[in-house]
């Protein structure tokens, strides 16, 4: 057996599995159990084949489907498709018609993914700017930082107004 190769999936180990198994050899099928990824999206049976396209592209010409709806789409782009308003409008039919012909995204999100949005909500506010602008200038992201006692002084006047 090769060491230097990675095991994706059961398909890149071919028989030797199965060989252990029938074997008896339980180190050996624990050895290749431990070296497949354990990511359920690298699982054979998820991964798409290269002729699937051309299928899907045949049954949907076939059936005159319209577009495939998209996983994700971001708000800085212009073509973010909205139908709620349908739902508003017209009701849950005319709703499931529009999202037919136009589907909108699964997800929409920003330019930053949700995981960094809650990493960034826990940073310094240098660090996010850092992080969200990163050819602006150190001194001009130092600038835009309020010092310590200015803070102090908004959030006295800020608990003044509460009380």
């Amino acid at each position: 057996m090769r060491t230097n190769e990675l095991l994706i999936n059961e398909s890149h180990l071919g028989t030797r599995l199965n060989g252990a198994v029938s074997g008896a050899r339980r180190g050996e099928f624990a050895l290749l159990l431990a070296l497949m990824s354990s990511d359920a999206r690298d699982m054979a049976q998820f991964l798409a084949r290269s002729n699937d396209d051309a299928d899907t592209n045949k049954l949907r010409a076939q059936f005159e489907l319209g577009p495939e709806q998209p996983i994700v789409a971001h708000f800085e782009q212009a073509q973010v498709i909205d139908n709620s308003d349908e739902y508003q409008r017209a009701g849950l039919t005319a709703f499931r018609l529009k999202q037919g012909l136009r589907p909108e995204a699964l997800v929409n999100r920003g330019e930053v993914e949700s995981a960094m949005v809650e990493v960034l909500a826990n940073t310094d506010p240098s660090a996010r700017m850092g992080y969200l602008n990163p050819n602006q200038a150190k001194s001009e992201i130092y600038s835009q930082v309020p010092y310590f006692s200015e803070q102090l002084i908004a959030q006295r006047q800020f608990a003044e107004l509460i009380v």
